[in-house]
């Protein structure tokens, strides 16, 4: 992708944790995990570059079609990593 491309993403089911195998999600792919005791739900993601990552520190809006909206902005911090924005489902590079 390259600045203001965009790439719609893919739900996946919601996991219950702990405990269960990790379930490896496509690039584009975002989902909700549940951490076990006072965690709570969280939400994860895999990039349109294929890292996966955890949304701890962001906002997210989840819409009565199921796509989520992210706030601010994701940042992949390695080295060339992705940033851009996922809005209703759809991921958009900056």
């Amino acid at each position: 992708m390259a600045a203001g491309q965009t790439t719609h993403g893919q739900r996946y089911p919601d996991v219950e944790g702990p405990g269960r195998p990790y379930e490896r999600m496509r690039a584009g792919g975002y989902r909700r995990v549940r951490l076990g005791g006072e965690r709570g739900w969280t939400w994860e993601i895999c990039d349109p570059l294929g890292h996966a990552g955890r949304l701890g520190s962001h906002d997210v809006t989840e819409h009565e079609d199921g796509t989520i909206t992210v706030s601010p902005s994701i940042l992949d911090p390695e080295a060339g990593g992705w940033h851009g924005f996922l809005e209703r489902g759809v991921w958009r590079e900056v």
